[in-house]
């Protein structure tokens, strides 16, 4: 949801119509954005039903401003992804888990410019997922990685995937 009121957001407007236009999609996004965080917490086939056809309202429009009018279009065709969480509830609105996942490659690969090789561009992305990995657990990484190497470490760690699996059935 964020990426496409983003793309409304980026339109250049050169009339006073178009701005508006513009502003009033805007607004209605966010608008059907907060109701379906709501959805999320109370899901009823009543609201399931008024935010589908919400959604075919707002993005079915004709503004004028031949650009929106296109980029609505568009994002209409997207309608099942964007209205997802009408049948599944549980999954999030938006992405920010899984870029905040990534920041620390890119940050890194902005510092470093890039690798030499793809093993060692498949190395970096190893261990950075590791590495974040044992954060979100809240395993200590060297402690983790010394007990795959054998390493004498203060404190072993065992297999990630059962701390997944553990983490996931608690």
């Amino acid at each position: 949801w964020v990426h496409a009121e983003r793309l409304v957001h980026r339109l250049d407007t050169f009339t006073e119509a178009a701005r508006q236009a513009k502003e009033t999609v805007r607004s209605l996004i966010w608008w059907v954005y907060a109701d379906l965080k709501a959805y999320r917490d109370a899901p009823t086939p009543r609201r399931k039903a008024e935010m589908t056809a919400r959604f075919e309202r707002i993005f079915k429009r004709r503004t004028g401003f031949a650009t929106l009018d296109r980029l609505l279009a568009r994002l209409r065709a997207n309608k099942n992804d964007l209205l997802r969480v009408l049948d599944r509830p549980e999954i999030p609105l938006h992405t920010n888990g899984s870029e905040n996942d990534i920041r620390c490659q890119v940050i890194r690969r902005k510092i470093s410019a890039a690798t030499h090789s793809d093993d060692g561009r498949d190395c970096r992305d190893a261990f950075l997922g590791l590495n974040k990995t044992c954060r979100k657990l809240g395993v200590s990484f060297w402690d983790y990685l010394g007990t795959r190497l054998g390493a004498p470490v203060a404190s072993p760690v065992p297999n990630l995937a059962e701390l997944v699996t553990a983490r996931c059935h608690a």
